[in-house]
């Protein structure tokens, strides 16, 4: 978390959290849900904007990660924004070495490769669950061709309970406890 973030929370212990948002699509992609996106629907149905500006999407991701809960969040100076998550909380990438890092860049080392019912590839590493990105299939492919990973069957609607991590913090928010 940036020295910056850190101080803003400090001075301002008390800032409300943020839902819906911002949003994560399946490609690693962030989305800006602005109160009309919103009303159409969920995310992704209703995805938004897309976040183009380089500078602040490093600063989202040096400042992406998981409350308790396992609802994954930017903090945004005091705010926390919780993201809306097509798939799973990261999204790999798989280099021709075969070196795996997440959508915010972070290297990774995956302990656990799995597909779900439609073909999708996940990888489980300490930093949390996340898809494989779609252009990196065929890597993930070789991976497990060569025994470098073992592949397991999972059923996609068992993602989020058996790795810790909500889809949707603001439909949680939104439904009575």
């Amino acid at each position: 978390m940036d020295d910056i973030v850190r101080q803003a929370i400090a001075k301002w212990p008390h800032v409300p959290d943020c839902y819906g948002w911002l949003g994560l699509d399946a490609r690693g992609q962030w989305w800006l849900r602005d109160e009309a996106t919103q009303a159409l629907g969920p995310f992704p149905q209703a995805k938004g904007t897309p976040l183009r500006h380089g500078k602040l999407i490093e600063f989202i991701h040096r400042n992406y990660e998981a409350d308790a809960q396992g609802r994954w969040y930017f903090q945004n100076g005091p705010q926390r924004v919780y993201v809306e998550l097509e798939a799973a909380p990261l999204v790999w990438r798989i280099g021709a070495d075969g070196a795996v890092a997440a959508h915010t860049g972070q290297a990774a080392g995956p302990t656990q490769c799995l597909v779900d019912e439609a073909g999708r590839v996940y990888l489980a590493a300490a930093q949390g669950l996340g898809l494989v990105h779609s252009l990196d299939v065929p890597m993930a492919a070789q991976a497990v061709e060569q025994g470098r990973w073992a592949l397991q069957e999972v059923r996609v609607d068992e993602l989020s309970a058996r790795y810790g991590f909500v889809r949707s913090p603001a439909a949680q928010q939104a439904s009575p406890a």
